[in-house]
């Protein structure tokens, strides 16, 4: 059995939010924002929601030097050991890097739950009791486990596993393939194979198994942060860590351990997902009026349907003859244009930076 004493939680909260601009901006992107109107912020929920299952002190955020006062601001209960600055971004293998091996430095029987910060989970008490499941079971050492989540639609938007069916673990299945994000006809295919699920990038593992697999796999990033050990919780650390990701490349986890790993393992779930990664997403789960519209400020709308209007409390908006559109009033900038385009929302920031500057993103 685990137990919470050697148990850590790393939150991965440094990332951008473009797909949700102009509401997510740089300087204040998605996990920091209450985007679910419960108010608390995506990184606030995902940090209460690991307090079963972890002490307060073994939470440890890892995100960008620029995100350090809002996240003293939203966390008041962390200590500066506990936020873990990244001077550059280098996806998550790097990210989780850092954090573990400073974690093992501490405690060297650590067993981490790694988690986005940006997700929503509407079942908490079924997925506390998921992660006690792979708790449990990562207890033998040089295991890896992932929780997945039963698809409801074939869904291009995500990763997907693909576990065997002849083990004998109960709820913990071993990982047979992962895939990118398929085209249609490919995830209709996993989606009705049944063996499938999305891949959440939730990970569980003994911080030791883990490290194993970076000195495997990714040698040159397990040399880095293992070279200052001495550092970690130390004056010394910032100075060390800007050495390392200077000479650190950016990887995924998913691709530079997961995929090659031999002792693979996932748990498939059921507990009210989202990665809230688009604005239809947010539509998904946003409480909706008779004509499918999701309505956050003051708006009237006239034959209008399936829309997204986020606007400022304090002005009057009248949207007419719109479907599947989003208005989004925010702060400087004013977007209409359609929801479920999600490469065109990112082009179109691209184009802003480019033409505007910077200061709009």
């Amino acid at each position: 059995m685990n137990d919470n004493q050697n148990t850590f939680v790393i939150i991965m909260a440094g990332g951008v939010g473009s797909r949700f601009w102009p509401y997510s901006r740089r300087s204040h992107p998605k996990q920091f924002l209450d985007v679910l109107g419960v108010g608390k912020s995506l990184l606030q929920l995902t940090y209460h929601r690991f307090l079963p299952i972890c002490k307060k002190e073994h939470v440890y955020i890892v995100s960008n030097e620029a995100y350090y006062d809002l996240i003293r601001e939203q966390l008041p209960d962390l200590t500066d050991e506990q936020i873990l600055l990244e001077p550059n971004r280098r996806n998550t293998a790097p990210c989780i890097a850092y954090a573990s091996y400073k974690i093992a430095s501490k405690n060297p029987d650590a067993t981490t739950i790694v988690t986005p910060a940006d997700h929503a989970i509407f079942m908490e008490d079924e997925f506390v009791r998921t992660c006690r499941v792979a708790l449990d079971f990562v207890q033998e050492d040089n295991r890896l486990v992932t929780i997945g989540i039963k698809p409801s639609r074939p869904e291009t938007g995500y990763g997907y596993i693909q576990y065997t069916h002849d083990s004998d673990d109960g709820e913990v299945k071993k990982v047979k393939t992962f895939t990118e994000k398929p085209q249609l006809e490919l995830a209709k295919a996993f989606f009705e194979s049944g063996d499938f699920v999305w891949n959440a990038g939730i990970f569980i593992w003994k911080t030791k198994s883990v490290i194993g697999e970076f000195e495997k796999y990714l040698p040159e990033i397990s040399e880095t942060f293992s070279s200052i050990s001495e550092q970690y919780y130390t004056d010394d650390e910032k100075e060390k860590i800007a050495w390392a990701y200077a000479r650190t490349k950016a990887i995924s986890i998913d691709y530079g351990i997961m995929e090659k790993a031999e002792n693979v393992f996932v748990v498939p779930g059921e507990f009210g997902w989202s990665d809230l990664g688009s604005w239809s997403s947010l539509h998904e789960y946003h409480e909706k009026d008779e004509n499918n519209n999701v309505v956050d400020g003051n708006a009237i709308l006239y034959s209008s349907n399936e829309c997204i209007v986020r606007t400022p409390k304090d002005k009057l908006v009248v949207v007419q003859g719109l479907e599947g559109y989003l208005v989004a009033d925010c702060d400087d900038v004013l977007m209409i244009c359609k929801k479920d385009d999600e490469k065109k929302i990112r082009s179109i920031v691209n184009d802003v930076k480019s033409i505007k500057g910077e200061k709009y993103i």
